[in-house]
């Protein structure tokens, strides 16, 4: 009989991970979620922490931007890896089928920055690549990882290319998905003099709704004008190559140091251009803004999961690894709870913070969720054996009932 990974199955280091990554999308989120990010510059300055803000900006772009949505990805891809070398192509498709309807009441109903959407879709495609003939040897690596790994490497760079037909060719992507997100905006109102105060402002959920269809529209162009799809296929590659190697099972025989060493020096100075790049408009044209970004972004998320694992096998016993693999080991209630908490607590109908705060007392405000969420988890896991949607998604995948209470 099928059935979803037990506890004796699970490995900790994997729900760590998770854990520390919604961390990271929390800090990646919440400035949108308290409508930071649709101030003008000059708003902006006018906060009173906008000296600081400049800095934590810059870091951000340094160190969260890109990184930690990156480590969730390849997560995904080992997770994919586990079930499709477990269960095949069949159960694997029905579980991104739902994802996808996830996904998509998540951006029309609740937050228009959804991500699970482009992740269900983003699998489906990955299993055109992939195989599920079962684990691979441990002693090294076949032909298959090898042409796996080299379409990774190509889905990744391949954003740089399309933004070069971008800048030196004039082909846009995104143009006619950018005028359909402004029309769907002209429909309910929603104009550039009040997008940033629309959800500030919205007393009730109608109002929200509204700025939910044209967010829809606007998420859409953000996926195309970004090329998110092919860097997103690409990272669950090389995730899939990590579980059909069972890397995470392993790491007292892995290189770690010598791999933390490479991604640093590769990803690090390249991560501070990038920050250059992003936080002065671009100087250098949008392509050489797109070669950072993927010559950055990947090696340093690399390098935090390295760091992350050698601080594991260090200290294995330290009780924090606990408090956030719980987290992880709810990363969809956790994922779909961060909207929930950000909308209650930036939104009119809620206490309409938006607009309100600098992106300092954002990020301290993202952080607090996060340790929040990590204590109902803990607390949650104590009397059950699964977070809620986790339990809802695994019944629908295996079409059988699983007792939710311990």
């Amino acid at each position: 009989m099928t059935g979803p990974t037990t506890d004796k199955q699970r490995h900790l280091i994997l729900d760590l991970l998770r854990g520390l990554a919604l961390m990271g999308i929390a800090l990646a989120n919440f400035p949108e979620f308290a409508l930071w990010t649709f101030l003008s510059s000059d708003e902006q300055a006018a906060m009173t922490t906008a000296s600081i803000d400049n800095v934590v900006r810059y870091v951000q772009f340094l160190l969260v931007d890109g990184k930690f949505y990156s480590i969730f990805s390849m997560l995904f891809g080992i997770g994919f890896a586990l079930i499709l070398i477990r269960h095949g192509r069949r159960l694997f498709v029905r579980r991104m089928l739902i994802l996808m309807v996830i996904g998509f009441l998540h951006l029309m109903f609740i937050w228009s920055g959804d991500i699970l959407l482009l992740y269900a879709v983003g699998g489906l495609l990955m299993a055109l690549f992939v195989g599920h003939k079962g684990a691979a040897t441990e002693d090294g690596w076949d032909h298959a990882d090898r042409v796996l790994l080299t379409i990774a490497v190509a889905l990744i760079l391949l954003p740089v290319g399309l933004d070069a037909l971008t800048e030196f060719c004039g082909v846009d992507f995104a143009g006619p998905f950018y005028d359909a997100w402004w029309l769907s905006a002209a429909e309910h109102g929603i104009n550039e003099q009040n997008f940033a105060s629309w959800l500030r402002d919205a007393d009730g959920y109608g109002a929200m709704f509204d700025f939910l269809v044209q967010g829809a529209h606007e998420r859409m162009w953000e996926f195309v004008e970004g090329h998110r799809l092919p860097k997103v296929v690409g990272l669950f590659i090389l995730g899939y190559i990590a579980g059909r190697h069972r890397l995470y099972a392993r790491l007292p025989q892995l290189p770690l140091r010598r791999w933390l060493a490479v991604m640093l020096v590769v990803g690090l100075p390249t991560s501070v251009l990038y920050a250059c790049s992003a936080t002065g408009g671009r100087p250098w044209g949008l392509t050489v803004h797109s070669l950072l970004y993927a010559v950055s972004v990947v090696p340093l998320a690399l390098a935090m999961v390295c760091a992350v694992c050698l601080l594991y096998l260090r200290w294995s016993t330290a009780a924090v690894y606990a408090w956030i693999a719980s987290a992880g080991h709810m990363a969809l209630s956790c994922y779909i709870s961060q909207s929930l908490i950000g909308i209650v607590l930036f939104y009119g109908f809620g206490f309409g913070l938006g607009t309100t705060m600098g992106l300092t007392y954002v990020e301290l405000t993202a952080l607090a969720a996060f340790l929040f969420e990590v204590v109902c988890c803990r607390v949650w896991l104590h009397y059950f054996n699964f977070g809620f949607l986790e339990w809802v998604w695994r019944m629908l995948t295996y079409g059988r009932y699983f007792p939710l209470k311990k």
